[in-house]
């Protein structure tokens, strides 16, 4: 466990408090380079909903051998997470980016990171789901895995993600990339079982392939822009005249749809997520895959700008395919977690195929669906979870759950619906946006995502309903008498673990009822990738 937790660390650290020393100008011009005086508190807030969940990591680690110890803090650091994850996004719908500049370094010379309206509504989402996945932890998680890091490895997790959705350094969002990859395989390896290990294999290898290839793309990108910093990025491949995009795109998104999981590299995630304890696959299905879509949008629309419109197409017909073969893929299961893994791959598509139309329309489309998903397939994970403890098993056909819990039931439906796109739940209004957004787009690509998003709509609707058929309502007389053990299990279904999923499914019914709360953020968000001037004023003009 240190080997994994201690170049987690390292990259963490590094990724917050050093500056490319490399770059740093010398001489009489370092006073120019250097922020004046101190930085007040309001910047902090883009690096509080990282270094909270950092700090929890050390001291759970620190305190290892208090088991008792372990649920409170990393709630307490993830809570804080969230309360500062909402301010900062307060700060930024009002005064827009916000930037802290490591080490006092202005930008270009120094790491800084940087929070758009974009960065800060995901990192709000990536904490409260990661806040009641540790509500749902507490009761489902055992000592062994207590012991073993469970809580350092789900605290790291949360802070690498919450980086990458915060940085202005396309190198240091490499860097939080491996920060919540070498933590989740750690999570995913908790319990030593060999279904586990036979997951972490296909995670793995798939996941540092496209780091490798991301890495590569990063090296060529510095090589031909003689910068890491986004809106410096941005800045030169505009000026530029013909810049040499082309082969640096095409292994961004081959890595980002490598880690987003998109067809036809989409194998290892239904192959993994079903593995490892269901809170660990319920944030995987939530959050990770969300970054790599998030990855798309930052580079693709934003860095390369109109040079990068050459990749729409390949990313619209990647989505169409993506969301067809993981909605039939959905249907072919038995398993209730790898039907929801197969759900997420054609979530993925969805929005790969509102990323892949260009407009602003469509990108807030996919923004809105992401938000939706990770809210979603977190609750869908979670009350999976409630449903096995329930009747006794993953697949778990006839075990009458509704007879046991019409709420865990009830819950479940809720969710599947929601990834259907049916009202009243979140679903339904970023899956309409696609396809008006697919309509008004001309040619044969548009007519596709219609396609695409109807008929994975309808799979799912399928599929959720199956699901809940044959295992939430079947009776259990009708396969034999009810396991005792099975019974016995119900009795021990923890109201915390109920608790957040409730939480979860209130959310789901709230955006979906209100759904202004993620579209008005979503556009504002859009329009600073479509029209990044004043991202980069703001970060380049810091003082």
């Amino acid at each position: 466990m240190r080997k994994l937790l201690l170049p987690a660390t390292a990259l963490a650290a590094a990724a917050l408090f050093t500056s490319a020393a490399a770059a740093a100008p010398t001489g009489d011009l370092r006073a120019e380079a250097m922020m004046p005086g101190s930085t007040p508190f309001t910047p902090w807030l883009t690096v509080l909903p990282i270094l909270i969940p950092l700090l929890g990591a050390a001291l759970t680690m620190m305190l290892r051998h208090k088991v008792t110890w372990q649920a409170p803090i990393a709630m307490a650091a993830v809570g804080l997470a969230t309360l500062f994850g909402f301010l900062l996004f307060a700060e930024v719908a009002v005064n827009g980016p916000l930037i802290m500049a490591a080490g006092n370094w202005l930008p270009p010379f120094g790491i800084v990171m940087t929070v758009d309206r974009l960065g800060a509504l995901f990192v709000v989402a990536t904490a409260v789901v990661g806040l009641a996945g540790l509500i749902y932890a507490r009761r489902d998680i055992d000592e062994s895995r207590t012991r073993f890091g469970f809580y350092t490895f789900y605290c790291l997790l949360i802070a690498g993600v919450c980086g990458s959705f915060s940085t202005g350094d396309i190198f240091n969002l490499y860097v939080w990339f491996e920060v919540f990859l070498v933590s989740s395989f750690g999570l995913m390896i908790l319990g030593g079982e060999k279904l586990q290990l036979d997951g972490a294999v296909k995670y793995g290898v798939l996941n540092l392939i496209a780091t490798t290839i991301f890495l590569i793309a990063v090296g060529l990108l510095y090589g031909f822009t003689g910068t890491l910093n986004m809106a410096d990025i941005r800045a030169v491949i505009a000026a530029s005249d013909g810049a040499p995009v082309a082969t640096v795109g095409a292994l961004f998104v081959m890595a980002f749809a490598m880690k987003a999981a998109a067809f036809p590299m989409h194998f290892w995630l239904p192959a993994s997520y079903h593995t490892p304890r269901v809170v660990v696959g319920a944030i995987f299905a939530g959050l990770l895959t969300k970054v790599g879509v998030y990855a798309l949008l930052r580079v693709l629309v934003m860095l390369f700008g109109a040079e990068g419109e050459l990749f729409y197409p390949l990313i619209g017909w990647l989505g169409v395919f993506t969301a067809i073969m993981g909605g039939m893929g959905a249907l072919a299961q038995t398993n209730l977690r790898r039907m929801a893994a197969f759900l997420v791959v054609s979530g993925i598509g969805v929005m790969l195929v509102g990323l892949g139309l260009g407009s602003s329309a469509g990108l807030t489309g996919a923004v809105v669906y992401a938000v939706h998903s990770i809210l979603a397939m977190m609750g869908l994970f979670l009350a999976i979870g409630l449903a096995e403890r329930f009747g006794g098993g993953a697949t778990a056909a006839g075990a009458d759950i509704y007879a046991r819990s019409s709420l865990v039931a009830g819950l479940f439906l809720v969710f599947g619906f929601a990834a259907a796109g049916l009202p009243p739940f979140s679903g339904f209004w970023p899956k309409l946006m696609l396809v008006q957004a697919s309509l008004e787009t001309s040619g044969v690509l548009g007519i596709a995502g219609v396609v695409a998003i109807i008929l994975s709509g309808f799979l799912t609707t399928v599929t959720a309903g199956k699901a809940w058929a044959l295992t939430f309502l079947k009776p259990a007389a009708e396969r034999g008498p009810a396991p005792v053990a099975a019974a016995a299990e119900a009795v021990s279904v923890p109201r915390s673990g109920q608790a957040a999923v409730v939480l979860l499914a209130a959310l789901v019914l709230l955006l979906g009822l209100v759904p202004q709360l993620v579209i008005v953020p979503a556009e504002e968000g859009v329009a600073g990738l479509l029209d990044p001037s004043l991202y980069i004023t703001r970060v380049l003009e810091a003082h």
